[in-house]
């Protein structure tokens, strides 16, 4: 088989995830810069860093159905070119209200994961499908790009210019991406909205993959996002340092993704993930040390595990739901979402409240103990059933 125009195809969606990501991350990383102008409370904070993923988490689900159903192409196309509206309304309109509102229609952007994820799965067959979502997953770069380049570009050319600059590049690589991207040719005629929405009541599986990912990739996104705040907060450290230490986690969690899926397709996606939660709720413990060193290997340690356990389930995914790739992975993308909402929040109501952060760390052990129990008893995964043959029917 000749992998050029997939290949080529991968190289363009991932670079439209990165592009997508980084501005959906961008007030995350703007958050401290942006607390000290607005003089916001910890919580205040929280909310503006963790809004922007409601919109993103809710959207996957319609965008996957879209993807099915009238492919990637044009699906991705316009959320890239969609993306400089927001962007310069926050750089035009300086409010906190302003910054809640609009940064509502920004987290529309990470609606990009189930987009990439129905246009790129159907270019390749299944015992590549692990290894290429993977590398696409790399496209997590891009909140990267947001807390450690947005600080940096703000201290240069001001806020509203860093939001300005991030939206003509996604306008940019929307152009780009409607003149060389292609759709894989479809191969059964395309359900319809109420067809591709059946799966999702009538396959409970989708749903456990959907707690699976609301640790995974919420737990990437929740510290991805908060972790700025949280280390200027409790550790005093500068804001660049911040950035830069938050842009190493993701970094290491983005380039741990592919390695996932890869190793998901040697030794299965239920193996990986139970070494991986198993690790989660471990390591999560570490991050109740006063201790920069401690914090940091569990932080490193943890980064590791979701990058891991993010190219597990998407390594199941396709493999159950070969033919409603993008209405699962919106269900399941809309899951990791609202695990990157919830935390945020959290975390800084518990700040404010107790004087520290360690009830969160201790939920995350739990939740990580719980999805290891739900791996390990639900039949899907022990039988090693495939759904493969009913949606092909």
């Amino acid at each position: 088989m000749d992998y050029s125009q997939a290949n080529k195809n991968l190289f363009l969606a991932t670079m439209a995830f990165v592009m997508s990501f980084a501005l959906w991350g961008l007030i995350s990383g703007l958050a401290p810069l942006l607390k000290t102008e607005y003089g916001l409370t910890v919580t205040q904070t929280s909310i503006a860093v963790a809004i922007p993923v409601v919109l993103g988490s809710l959207g996957r689900i319609p965008m996957g159905v879209l993807t099915d159903r009238i492919g990637g192409r044009l699906v991705f196309t316009a959320l890239l070119l969609f993306g400089l509206v927001p962007a310069l309304a926050l750089a035009i309109d300086h409010s906190y209200g302003s910054l809640l509102a609009w940064g509502f229609f920004l987290g529309l952007m990470g609606s990009s994961f189930a987009i990439g994820i129905g246009f790129v799965s159907p270019w390749f067959p299944q015992e590549k499908q692990g290894t290429a979502l993977g590398l696409f997953g790399v496209g997590n770069m891009g909140q990267s790009l947001a807390v450690f380049g947005g600080p940096l570009l703000a201290a240069t050319i001001g806020i509203n210019f860093t939001f300005l600059t991030f939206g003509l590049a996604s306008l940019l690589w929307g152009l780009v991406f409607l003149r060389w991207a292609q759709n894989a040719m479809p191969s059964a005629p395309p359900k319809t909205v109420g067809q591709s929405l059946q799966v999702l009541r009538e396959e409970p599986i989708a749903w456990v993959l959907s707690v699976f990912y609301f640790l995974t990739f919420g737990g990437f996104v929740a510290l991805g996002v908060f972790l700025p705040t949280l280390l200027k907060d409790f550790f005093h450290l500068e804001v660049a340092d911040a950035g830069a230490r938050t842009a190493g986690f993701v970094i290491l969690a983005t380039v741990a993704r592919p390695f996932g899926g890869w190793l998901a397709d040697r030794i299965g996606g239920r193996r990986l993930l139970l070494y991986v939660f198993s690790g989660l709720a471990v390591l999560a413990w570490f991050l109740l040390s006063d201790s920069i060193y401690l914090f940091t290997a569990g932080a490193l340690g943890i980064a590791i595990g979701l990058g891991l356990g993010n190219g597990g389930v998407f390594k199941l995914v396709p493999k159950f739901f070969p033919k409603q790739t993008g209405t699962v992975t919106g269900l399941v993308g809309a899951a990791g979402g609202l695990g990157g909402f919830f935390p945020p929040i959290v975390l800084g109501v518990l700040r404010d409240n107790t004087g520290g952060y360690a009830g969160g760390y201790l939920l995350l052990s739990a939740f990580a103990l719980g999805c290891l129990v739900l791996l390990w008893l639900f039949p899907a995964f022990r039988e090693g059933r495939q759904m493969a043959q009913r949606t092909q029917d």
